[in-house]
């Protein structure tokens, strides 16, 4: 039977004190995902393993039944972006982001308060490009707002860790520094020691032609966050491809790491061009591109379901509110993914059957502001094997369900 597995980024959350202890999902009206919760189940599910807080980048990469140590966020988003590279470049994932200044380097914004357009990206990466000189070639490719990759070129060792004090070794560091570190080897390699200080000469380096371009200095004049540093993470320096998996899939995503994911994993992708930020309102530039992807997912479902086996939707949006501890907002994003995307799925499956897969792949937390290592509820509902369940698609109902590993997801649930 064909299959649909819906990510939610972030989704599952912890209790919220201004929705009277209900994380925001159950705060949530969602009729439609509830009618699904109740003719299937609702469990729940480590999406590595238990006391482990995924970043997004080892979640679904577990999710999908690989092993998150095998790939990296650099290279994964290089894929995913169309960036070319070859096994010993050094590739990483890097935020533009806000620091007091290069000796303290407390982190004042990891995401130049998300009002960085793609454009003025663009340009600051070009003056990097051009003005930053080091003894091996590289390039800045800046991919949607804040978002970039760096390439260095050479053969290198990508045993380093992150200039970036919220992510290590592919998982999220809780209650993280304030401090921005430098990156050290992780052996003692020559090529690893190479590697960490070619990372730091570059961000430093990098730090002294953003704090002195015109694009911040107009940021600032009108009250925005400077983007004058560069947090360089995840690196990798091969190319890798995952077991490609059972039946023809057709994956869709809009930000370059679920592309990149869908890709290492055999699929094809279908995507779209992300709007530019057209306001200072980032959040009402999410609630628009929410509404295109909605849109572009759903006629990827109308138009090619006969096509494919399995269907892979990904929507980033439920992800941002909890790192910006914006509760209310992460409930707007539910609730409209609930009424123009489930709505539809529910007209859809009356026409269709199909089995039906939705989690996150880690929790988000509105508390800290980062993910944790919470479980994240799953709902799985089949359209030819309807069932009477007492329940919503919620973190404490999906409590009294089935535990999950990860890794084990999809076969016990869309491949059965």
């Amino acid at each position: 039977m064909k299959g649909i597995f819906v990510i939610l980024d972030g989704v599952a959350d912890e209790p919220c004190s201004i929705f009277n202890g209900k994380t925001p999902l159950e705060f949530a009206s969602t009729p439609n995902l509830d009618y699904f919760a109740s003719l299937g189940n609702v469990d729940y599910c480590y999406p590595i393993a238990e006391g482990v807080a995924p970043q997004s980048s080892s979640g679904i990469v577990s999710l999908f039944g690989g092993d998150f140590r095998d790939v990296s966020r650099g290279t994964l988003e290089a894929v995913g972006a169309g960036i070319s590279f070859k096994d010993g470049d050094l590739v990483l994932r890097c935020n533009f982001a806000t620091i007091d200044n290069l000796h303290n380097r407390k982190l004042i914004d990891r995401r130049v308060g998300r009002t960085l357009t793609t454009a003025e990206a663009r340009e600051l990466a070009k003056a990097i490009n051009e003005k930053v000189r080091l003894p091996f070639p590289f390039e800045l490719i800046p991919t949607i707002g804040h978002r970039a990759v760096v390439v260095f070129q050479g053969n290198f060792s990508a045993n380093i860790s992150n200039v970036d004090p919220a992510y290590d070794l592919g998982l999220s560091v809780v209650n993280a520094s304030e401090k921005v570190p430098f990156s050290e080897p992780y052996d003692d390699s020559s090529s690893a020691k190479l590697a960490a200080n070619l990372v730091n000469t570059f961000v430093q380096k990098s730090y002294v032609v953003l704090a002195n371009h015109p694009i911040n200095a107009r940021r600032e004049k009108k009250g925005f966050f400077s983007a004058n540093f560069l947090l360089c993470r995840d690196p990798g320096n091969k190319v890798f491809e995952m077991k490609k998996l059972p039946g023809k899939w057709l994956g869709f995503g809009y930000m370059p790491l679920e592309i990149g994911v869908a890709k290492i994993f055999g699929m094809e992708v279908s995507s779209f061009d992300y709007p530019e930020m057209k306001s200072i309102d980032s959040y009402e530039h999410l609630k628009k591109g929410l509404e295109l992807a909605v849109g572009y997912a759903t006629d990827m479902l109308k138009t090619n379901f006969s096509r494919y086996d399995y269907f892979y939707i990904h929507f980033k949006e439920t992800d941002i509110p909890g790192h910006d501890n914006k509760p209310r907002e992460k409930v707007k994003l539910i609730e409209c993914i609930d009424k123009e995307f489930f709505g539809f799925l529910r007209l859809f499956f009356e026409e269709h059957h199909a089995r039906l897969l939705v989690t996150a792949e880690h929790t988000t937390s509105c508390r800290v502001k980062s993910h944790t290592a919470n479980p994240v509820p799953v709902l799985f509902f089949d359209s030819s094997h309807l069932k009477n369940y007492d329940g919503r698609f919620t973190e404490i109902d999906g409590l009294k369900g089935r535990r999950f590993e990860g890794r084990a997801l999809l076969k016990k649930t869309l491949f059965v």
